[in-house]
């Protein structure tokens, strides 16, 4: 079996880009959540701004997998590090290296930048990618609850006073 070919995405691959967010989403039982489109895709990641990156993967010609991340920083290691926002590989692909290459490749582009961490969160379900993280010795973070804010809270309290 051959290495997957892992590339980072260019504007060309946003068509693939939307397809892979499509397949993670159904994956987590998310679906109806996705509002994401070819063109918010467009200007998100490559427009004049980008707010993060993406990483394909490639099992020969096909598009096996993806990731999405953008920098972030940690004011205790005063340095900065990448958080990794979706890692996905479809299930035909699954057993194969696919995500290891992948989180391999991010953890080159961290070093590469002089990140001093790589972070992400998984769904408390996802027993099969949990499984995988501690394999590779990541630590989940018990201690600490993500919050979100989103649509109209979002908005009321950028208008608070």
């Amino acid at each position: 079996m051959a290495e997957p070919r892992i590339a980072a995405a260019t504007e060309s691959d946003v068509p693939v880009i939307l397809e892979m967010i499509r397949a993670l989403a159904e994956y987590e039982k998310l679906s109806h959540a996705v509002i994401a489109d070819e063109h918010r895709i467009r200007q998100t990641l490559f427009g004049p701004k980008p707010a993060a990156e993406a990483l394909l993967a490639y099992d020969g010609d096909a598009c096996a997998g993806f990731a999405v991340f953008f920098s972030n920083y940690s004011t205790f290691l005063a340095q900065p590090g990448i958080y990794l926002e979706d890692l996905f590989v479809k299930a035909e692909f699954r057993g194969r290296g696919i995500g290891f290459a992948l989180l391999k490749r991010l953890a080159e582009i961290a070093n590469e930048r002089g990140c001093g961490r790589l972070e992400w969160a998984v769904l408390n379900w996802n027993q099969p990618a949990i499984d995988f993280y501690q394999k590779l010795g990541a630590t989940p973070l018990a201690e600490w609850t993500t919050y979100r804010l989103t649509g109209e809270p979002l908005e009321r309290l950028s208008r608070s006073r």
